[in-house]
């Protein structure tokens, strides 16, 4: 369940040193216009909208369109369809401050900036993940959408079965559908509560050391984890490190 934009997106994961965040500038102050994240967050839906962020990730470029992670120290921005060329792109380095204008827009529950334009600013701001393993059957986890987070302990479900009938820990494509190289999804546990991580195939394609990892999971594993916390008719998180849990 995934937006399919024309063709394949170029593949690309630049957060490369998860977890080893820093920090430039300063990422409290903004520019005369510039919203701050509540108030982006109470401006309406359609509405426009102008803030300052932080790359943190980007997901894909196609078409001279671009979808990124980014994030502030207050909250975190999911940008898709940024109007952006393939030159300005490779410029988008973790880190990398800039504002963008675009529209707010909601789509099966992620909020999101839409078909949005960009500068780049001086400053620069990498967050590190936030534990929100305690929030996950709280109502408070939405108030934390797309920042990067960290999941502790959570136990592989089964995620659906193999054509011989045998439970598997993931899928290709929500529905098993797919093939090498498309979506992973897999099932995780806390406190009795089962809940539906994905490796996005064009944050972290089939070379990534996720996405093998999680083809290399079983059954009854602990684990830890770190992604963007992506919603999707409920929390959907984009996964980009699995571990065995500490």
């Amino acid at each position: 369940m995934k937006k399919i934009t024309a063709l394949i997106a170029v593949m690309a994961l630049v957060l490369t040193c998860a977890g080893c965040g820093s920090n430039g500038g300063d990422a409290d102050e903004k520019s005369e216009g510039v919203m701050t994240y509540d108030e982006y967050m109470a401006a309406a839906l359609d509405s426009e909208v102008v803030i300052e962020t932080y790359v943190q990730a980007k997901q894909s470029w196609w078409d001279n369109t671009a979808t990124l992670y980014t994030q502030d120290k207050d909250g975190a921005y999911f940008l898709y369809n940024l109007a952006c060329s393939e030159e300005d792109y490779e410029k988008l380095t973790p880190g990398t401050k800039i504002k963008v204008t675009g529209y707010k827009s909601e789509w099966s529950g992620e909020i999101e900036i839409a078909d949005g334009t960009f500068e780049i600013e001086d400053g620069s701001y990498i967050a590190e993940p936030e534990d929100v393993t305690s929030l996950l059957a709280s109502d408070e986890l939405i108030d934390h959408q797309n920042k990067y987070v960290s999941f502790k302990g959570m136990t592989v479900e089964a995620a659906g079965q193999d054509a011989d009938g045998n439970d598997v820990a993931y899928l290709y494509n929500w529905d098993g559908s797919g093939q090498d190289g498309d979506d992973l999804y897999f099932n995780v546990s806390l406190d009795g509560n089962t809940y539906t991580f994905t490796v996005e195939s064009y944050l972290c394609d089939n070379t990534t050391d996720v996405y093998n990892a999680v083809k290399a999971l079983n059954i009854g594993d602990k684990i830890d984890m770190e992604g963007f916390l992506y919603w999707y008719q409920g929390v959907n998180p984009h996964i980009i490190s699995v571990a065995p849990a500490k």
